[in-house]
């Protein structure tokens, strides 16, 4: 149960005062719809109210806090004049000018003849002293209550900070005093504040230097954050550990026949890969590893391997990919050493017909189909094995945690593998996963090329469809990657079908079409006829990023490259390369450049390196950009920002370590606070796990 302490903050956001239902839609959208989220939205700004000089020393451009007499109300004669109120001090006059101003309601706010207090910022108009629209008006009394530095925050469309900013102070006062979690050692080491206290002064920024990540309040708050993520993928870690696996081992002897069918050897990384996956599988815990590796470093075959040790010990192994395409690109990989080594393999889609269906179906409930590739369709109802004992999952940011969970659960303490071919940041790698044991694949497989890259400005783009021409009539082939599907008047991108098209009429017969939209066999139809060479140019969306592989193509064009992530660049740039031949990869750009885009495109000359150039892309955009955080499966931080928090992580995911082995289950002092901050940021299923044993 969530401590009761805990319940004025799981309280919804119109409960604050000033939040009616209206607001509290706003509310709601701008950080979400309980008192607890709106205290993760930490000021970006402040404004300094303390200037408060006299009329005649105002200057233009300041924020200032004036102390002056209602003199007149000018209530406008049509609808496009403003509504004026005059006032003045001893020294001068000030003209206070609302559009749209209701009458009565400013009449009531300036009375004529009172003394009033405003704050805003200071403009010249005709040589008087004017201010538009002001922040604050309020009596003499209150005064002191403007003179004050003011946090800033983050709107949505129809909030405006003064409700916001009362709503929040509000939910500050509410935050319990609760018994502290952190180490009291390390608390006492960083010179942190309570949690409570550190809220208020989060909220309560003093100048500028109070807003960076590592002013004190911030980086204990982003320490709870990140203590909060780590400890429960070590709680959820733990209790799958627990959990009896399996051993599974396997004799070699399907994969002494499948690699003897290879006309290469293994490099030196897939063979460590592979030994560490059959070492995790022998163990009697389940196995979860990660599998990382560059685009084209020899995944599939290191999962196949993998698959085969499972068929070895009289078991099944499955791989789920994406989409379609893909499933099918690892299928046609696979199937050939399959059947060196004498292995029953199937496919199986959501587009299969339904006598083959039902075969499939009918050989993995019994057996005798031993390895199935397939996309989501594995996770259906239907879909029953025999012995399932490793399930391998590719490019998993692609699909939701549940649909992972469910291929798992087609069989008893299944062995899981994921694949990506996104590099991705070690401390990426921390925060999304925790201490998750990994296999990297360093090594391109050998007789690689490595890929000349260029950019060039989009004005050039003449030259670079001759160059094409000229490449195309040696027998090459090229992908040509647009960034929009159609035309978008707010951002007048080359769109894919008018590229299709001016390439076409250029190149007639030769050039494909491939996004998205297409239907399945439109598709296959036409990166087939690009495969075989019957087209010469495929202009595409991003759907090539992941999973089309024809070793002949050898060019790349990605128009406006600017408007990519790194990782993405990166991702396309691998589509070629694959074969004996020389590849070039061309990124037309639009200038100008920002300082960003020019450091990324510069990145992506210099090096091939995934892992260099996903760490490249963090320092440059953030986590939350890199791989699309909502579908990353990465948790999202609120407070904690994993590029200026790294070492943060680091001790968070030490001491979550150390909590686990001493205190699994929570029930020491220490352990009762931490579920307390486990429910504070809404990482119940930890608790969940907790109580389920």
């Amino acid at each position: 149960m969530r401590p009761q302490s805990l319940t004025p903050l799981f309280a919804h956001v119109t409960s604050l005062p000033g939040i009616g239902p209206r607001l509290g839609k706003l509310v709601e959208k701008l950080a979400g719809p309980l008192v607890v989220d709106l205290l993760w939205h930490l000021p970006f700004a402040v404004i300094d109210r303390r200037n408060a000089p006299k009329v005649s020393g105002a200057r233009a451009g300041d924020v200032a806090t004036l102390t002056v007499t209602v003199d007149e109300h000018l209530v406008p004669r049509g609808p496009r004049q403003p509504y004026r109120v005059w006032c003045s001090d001893e020294t001068g006059r000030l003209c206070l000018t609302y559009f749209n101003g209701r009458e009565d309601y400013l009449k009531t706010l300036l009375p004529v003849g009172e003394t009033r207090v405003v704050s805003g910022k200071i403009e010249i108009y005709q040589g008087e002293v004017q201010m538009t629209h002001p922040d604050h008006a309020v009596p003499l009394e209150q005064r002191d209550s403007i003179l004050r530095v003011e946090p800033v925050y983050g709107l949505t469309a129809g909030l405006t900070q003064r409700p916001v900013q009362k709503a929040m102070a509000s939910a500050v006062d509410r935050a319990p005093d609760l018994t502290e979690w952190q180490d009291a050692t390390y608390l006492a080491k960083q010179r942190w504040a309570s949690w409570r206290q550190a809220l208020a002064e989060a909220h309560a920024p003093a100048d500028e230097a109070d807003l960076s990540p590592m002013h004190p309040a911030r980086a204990r708050l982003a320490f709870d954050e990140l203590l909060a993520s780590q400890l429960a993928i070590a709680l959820v870690r733990h209790h799958n550990r627990i959990l009896a696996g399996h051993a599974t081992e396997g004799d070699g002897r399907f994969r002494r026949a499948a690699l003897s069918s290879l006309p290469f050897d293994l490099t030196a990384s897939q063979k460590a890969a592979i030994e560490e996956i059959a070492a995790d599988m022998g163990k009697p815990e389940r196995m979860v590893r990660l599998l990382q590796g560059d685009v084209g470093s020899g995944k599939t075959l290191v999962a196949l391997l993998a698959m085969l040790i499972c068929v070895e010990a009289g078991a099944q192994a499955a791989l789920m990919a994406p989409t379609e395409l893909l499933a099918r690109q690892h299928h046609a990989t696979i199937a050939p050493l399959a059947a060196a080594a004498g292995v029953r393999l199937a496919l199986l889609t959501g587009r299969d017909g339904q006598r083959q269906k039902k075969q499939t179906l009918q050989g993995l409930s019994d057996g005798s189909i031993q390895l199935v590739v397939g996309t989501h369709a594995l996770v259906q109802e239907e879909v029953e094995f025999a012995d399932l004992a490793l399930a391998v999952v590719d490019e998993q940011h692609r699909f939701g945690v549940h649909q992972r969970m469910a291929l798992s659960s087609k069989g008893h303490a299944v062995d899981l593998l994921v694949m990506t071919a996104t590099p991705i940041p070690r401390t990426l790698m921390l925060a999304a996963y925790g201490d998750l044991d990994v296999s990297k694949l360093t090594e391109k497989p050998a007789g690689r090329q490595p890929i000349d890259t260029r950019t060039i400005p989009l004005e050039r783009i003449g030259e670079v469809v001759q160059g094409i021409g000229r490449q195309i009539a040696a027998g090459a082939r090229v992908y040509w990657v647009c960034p929009l599907i159609e035309e978008s008047e707010e951002i007048d991108l080359a769109n894919v079908e008018e590229r299709f098209r001016l390439l076409g009429e250029r190149f007639p017969g030769k050039v494909g079409l491939l996004h998205g939209r297409l239907k399945g066999a439109e598709r296959e139809a036409t990166m087939a006829a690009f495969a075989d060479g019957r087209l010469s140019i495929l202009v595409a969306t991003t759907v090539i990023e992941v999973g089309v592989d024809v070793p002949a193509a050898t060019v790349m064009v990605i128009e406006h490259a600017e408007r990519f992530g790194l990782a993405q660049l990166h991702q396309l740039r691998g589509r070629v390369g694959r074969g004996s031949a020389k590849s070039t990869c061309l990124l037309l750009y639009a200038q100008p450049l920002g300082e960003t885009a020019k450091a990324r495109l510069a990145i992506m000359r210099e090096t091939e390196d995934g892992f260099r150039i996903a760490e490249e892309d963090l320092r440059l955009r953030g986590a939350g950009e890199i791989l699309g955080t909502r579908q990353s499966g990465l948790p999202d931080m609120r407070l904690a920002d994993l590029s200026a928090h790294g070492e943060l992580l680091q001790a968070a995911r030490d001491d979550a370590r150390l909590v686990i082995e001493r205190d699994p289950d929570l029930q020491s002092e220490r352990g009762k606070a931490l579920r307390a901050l486990l429910y504070l940021f809404r990482r119940d299923d930890a608790v969940r796990t907790l109580r389920a044993g």
